[in-house]
């Protein structure tokens, strides 16, 4: 995996302090910390409604020492953004050609030295959807690591890892587990965001 905000010296500890006293300013609590035998892991990020919820969860990551990246869609890295969009820990996803997207992701989790977290939106849009998309899941079960799931509740201004969920194989039950665990949070517009 390649460097990021988070394991550049100095800078983390800078934005590190920072991020907790924003959040603390604007009223934001962060609740749960990652498992040190859960270091690589899968985190869902979930609901998913707003551009605003990437500069949060940078900030909560920061605040809960995570070493996080996440999935983009192509457009946001192209020139004059796309290295600062890997240096927050971005990862290019050409939406067109995602078929190896598990196989890939799965063998960069298996292959990285040390602790890294793989930010993935079950709904894959910030556009209202019915139906998530799996890929989350597959990641996990196929590099063998658990998922870590992750929530902001805007109403609650509450952030933070919830469990930890070990797939199992059996998706249809996962999943509805997972999304049974997720319909307590609301995003920022959550009317957007179904867990049915």
């Amino acid at each position: 995996m390649h460097r990021t905000i988070f394991t550049t010296p100095v800078v983390n500890t800078v934005l590190r302090a920072f991020s907790i006293a924003f959040l603390k300013l604007k009223g934001w609590k962060l609740d749960g910390s990652l498992p040190a035998e859960h270091g690589k892991c899968v985190l869902i990020a979930a609901p998913h409604t707003s551009n605003w919820d990437l500069p949060y969860t940078l900030m909560v990551a920061f605040a809960l020492r995570l070493n996080i990246y996440w999935m983009g869609k192509r457009q946001i890295f192209r020139f004059p953004f796309g290295g600062l969009m890997r240096w927050l820990g971005g990862i290019e996803v050409n939406r067109e050609q995602s078929n190896n997207l598990v196989a890939a992701s799965a063998a960069a989790l298996r292959a990285a030295d040390g602790p890294v977290q793989l930010i993935v939106p079950p709904e894959g849009t910030r556009s209202k959807t019915r139906y998530w998309k799996t890929g989350f899941y597959w990641i996990a079960h196929t590099a063998q690591v658990p998922i870590v799931m992750a929530y902001m509740d805007y109403e609650r201004r509450l952030s933070g890892l919830g469990p930890v969920f070990q797939p199992t194989g059996d998706i249809e039950a996962d999943m509805q587990a997972i999304k049974a665990y997720y319909a307590q949070f609301k995003g920022k517009n959550w009317q957007q965001f179904d867990h049915a």
